[in-house]
């Protein structure tokens, strides 16, 4: 499993995995509990793929910010989403120094730790992206 199958849908608690699509619908399946569902096509569902945090340079995807606090933390959990609003943002900007303190909200840094924490506890722990790995594999191969 990587992040591209991996979803937030607006409005449900929790990560989600892409199963399927119908017409109408969406069937997911929620992570913890492996409890499958079914979601309109217009409800707002992202993949934690797309996501990305605002900086003063541009877009940094998530799964760059997830391995930063992997290092930071090696390999543990992040601080609570229940901290108190000053920690967490002394917490994030230790991570991404360079974030967009007018666009990232005080709600997204908690989202990003919350979801963090939630892959943790799955045992997803490789952040690197699929491509970078198949190119390796690839590249291995060749040489020998």
């Amino acid at each position: 499993m990587s992040l591209k199958d991996i979803l937030v849908i607006s409005g449900q608690i929790g990560l989600f995995r892409y199963i399927s699509k119908g017409r109408t619908t969406v069937i997911v399946e929620h992570l913890p509990d492996n409890k499958r569902t079914t979601v309109s096509v217009t409800a707002k569902i992202s993949m934690l793929e797309d996501i990305a945090i605002f900086t003063e340079t541009g877009d940094v995807p998530l799964r760059e910010i997830f391995k930063k606090i992997q290092e930071k933390e090696n390999g543990g959990a992040a601080i609570s989403r229940k901290s108190p609003d000053a920690e967490l943002r002394k917490y994030f900007e230790a991570i991404l120094p360079d974030y967009d303190r007018e666009r990232v909200y005080l709600s997204d840094i908690r989202k990003v730790l919350t979801w963090y924490n939630a892959l943790l506890e799955l045992g997803f722990t490789d952040f690197e992206l699929e491509k970078e790995a198949e190119k390796d594999e690839k590249s291995d191969t060749i040489e020998a």
